[in-house]
């Protein structure tokens, strides 16, 4: 019961409060010449949580949230095929704030004026805001896809290859989601 309680107050922070307060004090967030550049680059242009939303105050752009583990597997294999991809690293650097987010993260943030922190379970644990973001089904890795005012526009749990990656990413960019299921999205395509 506990957990549930925890799990709708989360849920209900996440969904309903649209200001935002991230924990550090405001670093220098990429300015959106910073973010113009990244596009050219190679490489994902990976942010962190503050970063990404001081960046959406002042360029409002959807939010990528890769959340993993340092333990995951899979998570790495994304990082040395799928998040190498050209066309993967165009589309979130073009269209996106791309995060990486560890689960097990142990720093608190301050997101719609609630604190997220680190529970420890058993040997292990996980963050608040991952819990809340992924639904509670923790598994890695997980990608949520936000617009720009921090509404979840989808969760995909598991590993990706460019060819299942890019339809999310493209169907969130176009704003497809406010039309149309992913799979009439899909099947249209």
């Amino acid at each position: 019961m506990k957990y549930l309680s925890l799990t709708l107050i989360l849920l209900t922070a996440l969904s309903c409060s649209k200001k935002n307060m991230p924990i550090e004090a405001p670093t220098a967030a990429p300015t959106p010449a910073v973010m113009e550049e990244a596009v050219a680059t190679d490489a994902i242009q990976w942010i962190s949580w503050t970063e990404a939303m001081e960046a959406n105050k002042v360029k409002p752009k959807k939010i990528f949230i890769d959340i993993y583990t340092d333990w995951c597997g899979w998570c790495k294999k994304m990082d040395k095929s799928t998040f190498i991809d050209p066309a993967v690293i165009k589309a979130l650097n073009t269209d996106f704030y791309a995060i990486k987010f560890d689960a097990e993260q142990k720093e608190e943030i301050i997101f719609n004026d609630s604190t997220f922190k680190f529970v420890q379970q058993g040997r292990r644990g996980s963050h608040q805001l991952a819990y809340a973001l992924l639904d509670g089904r923790m598994s890695y890795p997980s990608f949520v896809l936000l617009d720009e005012n921090f509404h979840r526009v989808m969760l995909a749990p598991g590993f990706k290859t460019p060819d299942q990656l890019l339809p999310q990413l493209n169907y969130t960019s176009t704003n497809s989601y406010k039309t149309k299921s992913f799979d009439d999205y899909m099947k249209a395509e």
